[in-house]
């Protein structure tokens, strides 16, 4: 029987957790999956609701809030290098927000698909949102200065139906056929776990955003294939806790691309280029943060 760590990372959102951990709970799997919840010191009541709701869950409480790769971190240190050589080691590892519900079957189904496509790392399913339509960020390329600067320009958002343009979320593809992406996103992430100690863990140079990017990165690198496979589904109620503090995770939003290029493409870049790129990135930012000071805060958002 395969096992399966799955980690869940919370931040006030001791409602949406419990849907999630519902979801996960209501529909068993076939495989022995051991689930695993880091609390980034919640506020609420969150911690309180998982011992008393889910006793059965491996509950990691921080005592500071040191962003998603952190917290994820503390998650799969426990599972995949434990302190006691009697626990077992999961064969897969799977990240999931907590803002999501699995419906059944979704798990077993990623489960098959690895088990039976050796050379894939990473697989991650259609996420849809609350409104039925695609998360675009479930199936994205790498943003390389090329697709930067599309996106800077604003043609992604014109000719979305592009090969060219439309590079970054792949949306000249059709959402139903299975294929090979640069990354799946961090909301849902479904891995060997081979591979994460082959590869090593998150970058927590990354508070919010871009580390799912910098991780399907580095696993590529390493010659293994990450594939979008949308047989199975999630829903995924997106920003539901970044919404609430919007004008930090903007700027942890963009700093995350700054993060990214100057760590992967910055050396190979003419500085030219580089400095159009960072002055873009600043230009994105103010205005994004101009458009939140302006909007009452019920209908703040990042991006």
């Amino acid at each position: 029987m395969r096992t399966i760590g799955i980690i869940i990372l919370n931040y006030n959102r001791a409602d949406l957790l419990a849907d999630c951990l519902d979801s996960l709970y209501r529909h068993l799997s076939q495989a022995a999956v051991e689930v695993w919840v880091v609390d980034n010191a919640s506020s609420d009541d969150s911690v309180t609701m998982v011992r008393q709701r889910f006793p059965q869950v491996r509950l990691i409480v921080s005592d500071h809030n040191g962003g998603f790769a952190y917290g994820n971190n503390l998650a799969l240190r426990a599972a995949l290098w434990p302190d006691d050589p009697t626990q077992t080691i999961p064969d897969y590892v799977m990240l999931l927000n907590n803002d999501t519900v699995v419906p059944e079957g979704a798990i077993d189904s990623l489960v098959n698909y690895l088990d039976n496509h050796h050379d894939v790392g990473v697989v991650g399913p259609k996420v849809l949102l609350p409104d039925g339509s695609l998360d675009l960020a479930c199936r994205r390329s790498f943003p390389t200065p090329e697709v930067a600067f599309y996106r800077m320009l604003g043609l992604t958002r014109l000719f979305p139906r592009s090969p060219r343009f439309g590079r970054y979320n792949l949306t000249y593809l059709d959402t139903d056929v299975e294929t090979d992406v640069d990354s799946v996103v961090g909301a849902c992430m479904f891995l060997r776990s081979s591979v994460v100690k082959e590869v090593g863990l998150l970058d927590e140079q990354f508070f919010m955003y871009g580390e799912d990017l910098d991780w399907a990165y580095r696993i590529k690198q390493y010659g293994w294939r990450i594939v979008y496979y949308p047989a199975v589904h999630i829903l995924h109620y997106k920003r539901a806790a970044s919404t609430r503090r919007a004008i930090p995770s903007i700027r942890a939003f963009y700093e995350a691309m700054r993060i990214f290029h100057r760590k992967h493409y910055a050396e190979i870049t003419p500085a030219p280029l580089n400095a159009l790129i960072e002055f873009g990135i600043t230009v994105k930012e103010m205005m994004a943060l101009g458009r939140n000071l302006i909007r009452p805060p019920a209908a703040r958002r990042v991006g």
